[in-house]
């Protein structure tokens, strides 16, 4: 019984961890705006982009508890020459050369900056404050686990909690009904599947599965208990909050037009809701979000690239490393590296969810050339739209696919090859 307790305890405190991992600032920002666009029709949105945002990362989760927690099991079915290649671009794109600066650079944008006026405002000091409390935030990760779950997760589920129940008692306006988008469940889906949760997903599950063995959790049916419980109370205490984030953006339905942008949206919203004090309040919501985000990011890409180079570079090496590497992109050239890295992800993250979905029916797949045609099939098809998107080469063909409108072009090319990559002999030893 005192062992059944534990698992339960060291699964709640986890639970809150990935909670803190997956909500980062933008995860603020979306649902209100989603709320704002499909008014009366409200739900609608909320649960298509909860699905395709949180419900696939969950799913992602449990596609790694499969293959027993190992990513490198997962995209060896790549070949492993390219299956490192692949995780590596996913955790340099959502890590320190996108997501991480980005956290920096919304912490000073929403923090700082509306408390200390922008005259008093430094950018590169605040963010050797910020990347250096993360540094050594994140030197011990099951440190790190502890104070995410016992602490900062509840302070940021607190804080974004009082925000909801002050708008559901004291509504901003009221909520118009909505006559002019039908599409409300597909745009929401779109836009859930473009938060690439699926990939915070696979890089998180990393350093997650190494702090469960930490705590002494061997056996890999109990590590799949812990996590697996642990993700269904993150994917919980997010739902509440798009929830209730999406029913505040309703309310401000009568109050805005669409073109509002998404940040100002929730300023505003949260100004009528607290007066003077709401950009301080939304300030340190904000803050929490970005620091336990960049926190998870940070101890990953130390702990990925440590373990790919056999321990030759150390984690807390790495570590430094990470956060110097993210003060200069803060400050020098945050849209210059998206720019750049931008289109890698979008043609790597396919790949992934293709990965992620046929691992499910592994048992049923004899032949790993089904996983390799798929992925790269739809890498290809990306490779593609983003050639003909940026050059203005003209490739009509792509158009006659399903979806091709919304950008998943791939998913029929994915499914087309793999079906053909069942019956292609696999090669030994191939990349």
């Amino acid at each position: 019984m005192p062992k059944q307790n534990r698992l339960f305890g060291d699964s709640i405190i986890l639970g809150f961890a990935i909670f803190s991992m997956y909500f980062g600032a933008g995860n603020v920002i979306f649902p209100p705006y989603l709320g704002l666009t499909s008014a009366s029709d409200w739900k609608i949105s909320f649960f298509s982009y909860f699905l395709a945002d949180i419900g696939f990362a969950t799913i992602a989760m449990f596609a790694l508890l499969k293959v027993g927690g190992n990513v490198d099991d997962l995209t060896n079915k790549l070949g492993k020459l390219s299956g490192a290649l692949l995780m590596s671009a996913i955790i340099l794109c959502i890590g320190p050369l996108i997501a991480l600066p980005r956290t920096g650079a919304t912490t000073y944008e929403m923090l700082v900056v509306p408390t200390f006026g922008a005259s008093f405002s430094n950018s590169i000091i605040t963010s050797i404050i910020y990347y250096g409390l993360i540094m050594f935030f994140t030197f011990k990760p099951t440190t790190m686990i502890e104070i995410l779950g016992k602490i900062l997760t509840p302070l940021l589920f607190f804080g974004l909690v009082l925000l909801i129940v002050q708008g559901f008692l004291t509504p901003i306006g009221e909520i118009v009904v909505n006559t002019s988008n039908n599409n409300l469940f597909f745009d929401g889906l779109i836009l859930g599947y473009q938060t690439l949760d699926v990939l915070a997903a696979l890089a998180f599950g990393i350093i997650i599965i190494k702090i469960v063995k930490a705590k002494g959790y061997e056996d890999s049916k109990t590590r799949f208990k812990v996590i697996g419980f642990a993700s269904i109370i993150a994917a919980i205490g997010i739902m509440i909050v798009y929830f209730g984030l999406s029913y505040l953006g309703a309310t401000a339905s009568s109050l805005y037009g669409n073109d509002i942008p998404k940040a100002v949206l929730l300023n505003n919203i949260i100004n009528i809701l607290f007066g003077d004090y709401g950009n301080f309040i939304l300030g340190i919501v904000v803050f929490l979000a970005c620091f336990t985000t960049g926190s998870a990011l940070v101890s990953v890409t130390a702990e990925y690239f440590s373990k790919l180079s056999n321990r030759k570079i150390s984690y807390k090496t790495l570590v430094i490393i990470v956060t110097i590497f993210s003060i200069f992109v803060t400050n020098i050239g945050l849209e210059q590296i998206i720019s750049f890295a931008g289109p890698i992800l979008s043609i790597v993250y396919p790949a992934a969810i293709v990965l992620v979905f046929l691992v499910f029916f592994d048992k049923y797949i004899k032949n790993n050339n089904v996983y390799k045609f798929a992925a790269f099939s739809a890498m290809f098809f990306c490779l593609l739209e983003l050639v003909s998107s940026t050059t203005g080469i003209t490739m009509d063909f792509l158009k006659r696919f399903p979806l091709s409108n919304e950008g998943l072009a791939w998913i029929f090319p994915a499914f087309a090859f793999g079906l053909i990559g069942s019956f292609v002999k696999e090669k030994a030893n191939t990349l």
